[in-house]
């Protein structure tokens, strides 16, 4: 894969489009984003999912960066869960490498070998052990607590899913996204939580039973000016990052909004915020389209943990 921070294209657009494509994968992935690629995407080894599958379009897609913001700002509403980030994760003092573990564990898991996922799992199972404490209002909480990684793995896959059905490049039909749904809770259950949903309908009923349970909290309304007004950015490529926030919290569902202090305009939202939430997903996919894939490292052999279903790649 051509290494998009040193290759050099002529044309003005081009060497645009390189530079930009370039700027996301160094936040995202790291120093050495080619490296990177190709110590996941490279590497010989069965995988757990077919690349192709639905879990491989969702996450390897643009409409991540709008969804990882509105998984953010939904997973801050549960109070344990806002506690255990806000008193162990360090995002204030090192924002970008909470984001470029995040990203590796999820292109780990989604298409990387099997061995290298099994590790990433592992790994944050040893993190979430160490990290336990107590709520300000005096709840004990604990990072590996089942229900609790319930709560961050719905919040997060209803985000990438919605993000991907409003943004995404092919939108999935109604049996790819409960086949997203059961081919993400294999690294669900592989973390340690417990009851996940497998279909959108089971998706819905399990975000509703959380509802009773969320609400604002100062580490939440911190986190959220934090994200959303003191990105750690320069100012010139602050104008960009605000249409990525501004296209996550346009999918909010319309009842978080009030506690996180945002605002809850729908009609402006679906008039200007989503048309402007698919222009700047589009950017980014044209941007990242520029960059090379991975030489694949042979014939795919699938080889899901605990016998899971291998999923179908066409739907």
């Amino acid at each position: 894969m051509t290494d998009v921070s040193t290759s050099r294209p002529r044309h003005p657009l081009a060497r645009a489009r390189a530079g930009l494509a370039g700027a996301l994968l160094t936040r995202v992935a790291g120093p050495e984003p080619a490296q990177a690629r190709n110590a996941i995407h490279a590497a010989p080894g069965p995988r757990w999912f077919d690349p192709g599958s639905p879990i491989g379009r969702v996450h390897g897609d643009a409409s991540m960066f709008p969804g990882g913001v509105r998984a953010l700002l939904l997973q801050s509403l549960h109070p344990r869960a806002m506690a255990a980030v806000a008193g162990h994760s360090g995002y204030r003092q090192d924002p970008w490498g909470r984001l470029q573990r995040t990203a590796t564990f999820l292109a780990a898991t989604t298409f990387g070998p099997a061995d290298g996922a099994r590790q990433a799992v592992e790994v944050v199972k040893a993190v979430h052990r160490r990290i336990k404490g107590t709520t300000p209002d005096g709840e004990p909480y604990e990072a590996d607590d089942p229900h609790l990684l319930r709560w961050v793995h719905v919040a997060e896959v209803d985000s990438f899913l919605a993000a991907h059905q409003h943004y995404g490049r092919r939108p999935l039909d109604a049996a790819g996204c409960d086949e997203y749904l059961r081919q993400a809770a294999v690294v669900g259950r592989e973390l340690g939580a417990t009851d996940l949903p497998l279909t959108l309908a089971e998706l819905r009923e399990q975000i509703e039973a959380y509802r009773p349970e969320l609400r604002s909290t100062p580490a939440a309304l911190e986190a959220a000016h934090f994200l959303l007004r003191e990105p750690p950015l320069p100012r010139p490529v602050r104008p960009g990052y605000r249409l990525i926030t501004a296209a996550g919290i346009a999918l909010l569902p319309r009842w978080s909004r009030e506690p996180l202090g945002l605002s809850d305009a729908p009609r402006l939202e679906r008039a200007v915020v989503r048309p402007v939430g698919r222009f700047v997903t589009g950017t980014i996919r044209w941007a990242l389209d520029s960059v090379p894939a991975a030489d694949p490292p042979g014939p795919l052999v699938l080889t899901p943990p605990d016998g899971a279903r291998p999923a179908p790649s066409d739907a």
